[in-house]
């Protein structure tokens, strides 16, 4: 990700937001699923292992709090957002998906899982 493109970081992506919508961590917390220290801590940047929030939680952030686009959310927390899926190519992805034999398979989603964990990671 171009650090450029970024120009504000989740924590401060946060305060708007607390502000925009008069919420707070207990409340944002409430509404993604998530324990209010765990709001807490992108809050005050301590993500603890490094790996960052949960895509599922942020593009949580972006359903509850739709003033907050999941592009903003994703670049503010450092990470790319993942593109859209539509129902049709979702199945079009488990047509194919099914047409594979089960080795072919269990490679595919190792090749999935890598390329996740590195759009996760940024390495």
């Amino acid at each position: 990700m171009d650090n450029e493109a970024r120009t504000e970081d989740l924590a401060q992506l946060l305060a708007r937001l607390k502000d925009t919508y008069g919420v707070n961590e207990s409340e944002i917390a409430r509404r993604i699923g998530v324990a209010p220290a765990t709001v807490n801590a992108w809050v005050h940047r301590k993500r603890g292992t490094g790996r960052g929030p949960n895509r599922e939680k942020l593009r949580a952030l972006a359903e509850a709090f739709p003033k907050f686009t999941v592009d903003q959310v994703f670049a503010a927390a450092g990470r790319e957002a993942p593109g859209p899926l539509s129902p049709e190519s979702e199945e079009r992805i488990l047509d194919l998906y099914r047409g594979l034999t089960e080795e072919q398979q269990r490679a595919f989603e190792a090749q999935m899982r890598a390329v996740t964990e590195l759009n996760r990671t940024g390495q």
